[in-house]
């Protein structure tokens, strides 16, 4: 079954995804990459730039249909507008549906361009997980939280993850001309490996006081945040590692 993600405006996709956790409960949470509920909620809340609470919510006003362990919101009836969804994509088979439930996250290669070395390049439950961890989620909790930190106040905000500019944010102020680059990076517990492109780490030396990295921890519970400026001379030590890739293509002449 086609379906097209673009045809749902952001609520519709908050919606299914919870229509989605609801039927296929813990065996949807896996299919999805994620250990836990609390997981899904975060990642998907962020990627699609919403709260992790919306899809908790949306999950417990469905639960009352299916046969799980949660009570959800049984005190009274679903509202019309998620019954009219649940009516129409209840009869989804799973591997449908978790396909529709990934495109809403997008799947172009700037969406995905950032994948551990020592994961394999392959679109399996868990690297849809990482890969959503370390990018669209990631960058919209910086987003949400931006106008709020001290470093940043004041500053306009331009999102430059397409422009390959070796940092995902660029924030200037009227008044000076020069900017502050933005590299978000994140991870799904509280401590773990971060990676620098060769582009961001040049940038990064080149930019010094002007590059920051902020770090987005612990997407398995509750998401915090950390602010490196200029990393390359704080308390990160970034070590050099080199990956041979083979490319196979086959050529002819006509």
């Amino acid at each position: 079954m086609a379906l097209n993600p673009q045809r749902f405006a952001t609520r519709e996709k908050l919606i299914l995804i919870g229509l989605y956790l609801s039927k296929y409960d813990s065996l949807g949470v896996k299919k999805l990459g994620f250990e836990s509920f609390l997981e899904a909620f975060n990642v998907m809340g962020y990627a699609m730039g919403s709260r992790p609470a919306s899809i908790k919510n949306y999950r417990d006003e469905f639960d009352p249909l299916f046969p799980n362990r949660r009570k959800g919101w049984h005190k009274r009836p679903i509202r019309a507008y998620c019954l009219k969804l649940y009516e129409e994509y209840k009869g989804l088979d799973i591997e449908s549906f978790t396909g529709l439930v990934k495109s809403f996250a997008g799947s172009d290669d700037d969406t995905w361009r950032e994948i551990p070395a020592n994961d394999e390049p392959d679109e399996t439950e868990s690297s849809f997980a990482k890969r959503l961890i370390t990018g669209l989620a990631a960058e919209h909790y910086f987003e949400s939280i931006q106008p709020t930190l001290p470093e940043f106040k004041g500053y306009i905000l331009e999102n430059t993850t397409r422009f390959g500019c070796g940092y995902d944010f660029r924030l200037r102020t009227e008044a000076e001309e020069n900017f502050l680059a933005v590299e978000v990076k994140g991870l799904k517990e509280k401590t773990g490996s971060l990676s620098l492109t060769p582009k961001e780490y040049n940038v990064a030396a080149v930019l010094r006081d002007r590059f920051f990295l902020f770090v987005v921890r612990n997407f398995q519970e509750l998401p915090f945040h950390e602010i490196f400026p200029n990393p390359l001379s704080g308390p990160l030590l970034f070590r050099k590692t080199e990956r041979v890739t083979v490319h196979v293509s086959w050529l002819t002449f006509a």
